[in-house]
């Protein structure tokens, strides 16, 4: 399911956000809930169906499976990120109290991730899994979520600290209690992180994951119609 989840979350747990149709060979997010992609390994003669499912200039993501390239598509990729595991629980890590977030706080959610995280969280993002964050007099200093999700895995996403304030160790506290937590449900928690980001990788080292594969990601553009 991992080596290509997008497309295993929207055909199994997420089947309820899914737009498009598995037998077809291609599934989205709603754009306004995520902005991913998956195709059906082997699939083909899926040009029509990424019209009907992809607006004029809109970008869609996709994880493992290579994207077609019909006629006016622009393909930007592989880009290499490390798709991480965790499988055992790790210590908890003592700080302030971690909030569950709801539709209460989903302006301040909607603007940490504009400012660290904006590519790819979207209006209704939080619509796919449980927030939690962390205030700090009264302002959003970290959050992290759940995002895709298979039977038996589910993908920790929006693991992301306002700048001010860094280094106080708030996103270990939200990664090692929400993988336990995770786990405690009797599923896996995975990740994803670009190979680039050396700092992420460390991090997340340290809090008890192994890269399980090294996993291509890619972005499709529809042509102006």
């Amino acid at each position: 399911m991992l080596d290509n989840p997008i497309w295993s979350s929207l055909v199994s747990r997420q089947r309820a956000f899914a737009r498009g149709d598995g037998d077809g060979g291609v599934v989205r997010y709603p754009p306004d809930v995520a902005p991913f992609l998956g195709i059906a390994r082997g699939a083909d003669g899926v040009d029509a169906r990424l019209a009907a499912l992809v607006s004029p200039d809109e970008t869609v993501y996709l994880l493992g499976a290579r994207p077609p390239r019909p006629a006016g598509w622009r393909a930007s990729g592989p880009h290499s990120l490390a798709q991480m595991v965790c499988e055992a629980p790790v210590p908890e890590v003592d700080g302030p109290a971690i909030t569950p977030l709801t539709d209460a706080h989903r302006d301040d959610v909607l603007a940490l991730t504009a400012l660290v995280y904006p590519h790819y969280f979207r209006p209704r993002t939080m619509d796919l899994g449980r927030y939690f964050g962390i205030y700090d007099g009264g302002r959003l200093a970290a959050i992290i979520g759940e995002r895709m999700a298979t039977d038996g895995w589910q993908e920790i996403s929006a693991v992301c600290t306002h700048p001010d304030f860094n280094g106080r160790g708030l996103a270990r506290r939200l990664l090692a209690w929400l993988g336990n937590d995770i786990l405690a449900s009797g599923r896996v928690p995975f990740l994803h992180v670009s190979n680039e980001n050396v700092r992420a990788k460390a991090l997340y080292a340290r809090n008890g994951y192994r890269t399980r594969v090294d996993i291509d990601f890619w972005s499709l553009r529809a042509p102006t119609r």
